[in-house]
């Protein structure tokens, strides 16, 4: 399983409608293969600051078949507009877990 992370800077005023528009995009990058689950939270000292985290199965099903799907451009376009600066994205390999 790859984590994929990214902190998401919002435009100062448009986190309500990043969240609304984020609900709505969840759809899209749920639906490829290799997708596990996702999670965003909200940063409790700066109110733009979010965090994304998505599970995949392997690296490219979120570089190549995420990344050049049509459900990829819808994402883009519900999205990409709210970034300020646009957000470096990661990817890990989970080493240890304590259950």
């Amino acid at each position: 399983m790859i984590l994929e992370v990214a902190i998401l800077n919002i435009k100062e005023g448009a986190e309500i409608d990043f969240e609304n528009d984020f609900k709505n995009a969840s759809k899209f990058i749920s639906a490829i293969k290799g997708y596990l689950n996702h999670s965003l939270s909200k940063c409790i000292e700066q109110k733009n600051k979010y965090l994304l985290l998505v599970n995949w199965d392997t690296l490219n099903d979120h570089t190549i078949g995420f990344r050049q799907s049509n459900e990829y451009l819808e994402w883009k376009r519900l999205l990409h507009t709210y970034y300020d600066p646009f957000p470096i994205v990661e990817h890990y390999d989970t080493i240890y877990k304590n259950t």
